[in-house]
């Protein structure tokens, strides 16, 4: 079920826009391919959503904690993390952000994007930035997956991807996920399984 803002926004949307406005303060993709590991991703997937939710839908830690299938702790840490500690990552006192900083730079995102008036603003990302990183939906399916042991069921797959209303590449990920085989192996395999049945759902 999807969540909408009291004005009726899609926070799917607006948190789309927060995580790339993110990325775009990280250094953009240039910058983030100099990084060995992206394991932060994910986290900062999250942190958009959740300061959306806090803030455009005006949702308690709990309902984006049961929302984001995370504790009410994680939904507490990401929505207090200071946005000045990440502005020494983008003034090059600090090498890299890391998943402990991915609140603070989803925070500074939304506050850079309200004082301009975009936030309700499609971002429009180009084709070749698109297929270089598309993690936005990868991060929260992996978020969705915490914990779950590989190699897994696809019903075990389903259950816990239940209700999540991200796309695939164009394609709602509750179409894609009848198509994935009984068993998945890996992470890394389902994301791989879940781009190529939206890829065949648009040549259909």
């Amino acid at each position: 079920m999807e969540v909408l803002t009291p004005q009726g926004v899609n926070v799917d949307a607006l948190a789309e826009e927060v995580f790339w406005e993110a990325i775009r303060l990280a250094g953009g993709l240039k910058r983030l391919v100099e990084f060995k590991h992206l394991t932060w991703l994910p986290s900062l997937a999250a942190a958009s959503y959740a300061v959306v939710m806090k803030e455009e839908a005006f949702m308690t830690d709990l309902e984006i904690a049961e929302k984001l299938g995370v504790s009410k702790e994680t939904v507490r840490n990401m929505l207090r993390a200071n946005p000045e500690e990440v502005k020494a990552y983008l003034e090059g006192r600090v090498e890299k952000v890391d998943e402990h900083k991915a609140g603070g730079l989803a925070r500074l995102a939304y506050e850079y994007l309200k004082r301009r008036g975009e936030l309700q603003e499609r971002v429009s990302l180009t084709r070749e930035e698109l297929e270089l990183l598309n993690v936005f939906w990868a991060g929260i399916v992996l978020l969705k997956l915490k914990g779950l042991d590989f190699p897994a069921s696809k019903d075990q797959i389903k259950e816990r991807l239940e209700g999540v209303s991200i796309e695939v590449e164009g394609t709602p990920i509750s179409r894609l996920l009848d198509r994935l085989p009984d068993e998945v192996g890996t992470p890394a395999e389902l994301l791989k399984l879940l781009k190529q049945a939206a890829g065949e759902v648009k040549g259909a």
